[in-house]
């Protein structure tokens, strides 16, 4: 008799993997200078309170990031450290909130680091409630309605947590893409001999 399929470990590989071998690596030496360069004007970011131009700056400490209710189209360009604070709360610290019994916040609520060792540490703490909460689930739990907390109520949890996962890989991957233009610009024009 065949043993039944792991499903809560299947879940989590799918990030896992990426994590430990391909997206935490490339995030290894983000220095405060790249975690804050725009590579274009007016791009979202994060900035120190009441310096922002855009329609919405929330947060609870110096820095606010930037948004807009509706979104505009096209959306801005956006920094690495603005990917990082939409990952870090919108992405997992809600999340956690809601499913995993974590503090309840809100990007108003957040205090954004403002260095990219800070920013990494809020990301591998999140991740830490995010991946514990994912490993207490069982297959019934796995296949439960996420309920009212998300946008589709119907869903079952397992496709949340797929969802989550999608959302991290393709965010951090921007990140890393962002460091390698970083790398071929900024660097790039420093080293040049003048």
């Amino acid at each position: 008799m065949t043993a039944p399929h792991d499903w809560n470990r299947s879940l989590r590989e799918q990030w896992e993997f990426h994590w430990d071998h391909q997206l935490r690596p490339r995030l290894e030496g983000l220095t405060d200078e790249e975690y804050l360069w725009s590579p274009v004007p007016g791009a979202w970011s994060l900035y120190p309170r009441g310096t922002s131009t855009a329609p919405i700056q929330a947060g609870a400490g110096a820095l606010t990031i930037d948004y807009a209710y509706p979104a505009p189209d096209p959306a801005p360009f956006t920094t690495i450290a603005w990917r990082l604070g939409h990952v870090i709360v919108g992405v997992l610290a809600m999340r956690n909130a809601s499913h995993f019994g974590a503090p309840p916040t809100s990007y108003d609520e957040w205090e954004y680091s403002e260095t990219a060792a800070g920013a990494l540490e809020q990301l591998e703490a999140q991740l830490g409630v995010w991946l514990a909460g994912v490993r207490g689930l069982g297959e019934d739990e796995l296949l439960a309605q996420v309920g009212p907390k998300e946008p589709y109520p119907d869903l079952a949890m397992a496709d949340l947590v797929l969802h989550i996962h999608r959302e991290l890989i393709h965010h951090l991957a921007e990140v890393a893409l962002l460091r390698d233009l970083y790398a071929h610009t900024v660097l790039a024009d420093r080293d040049r001999p003048r």
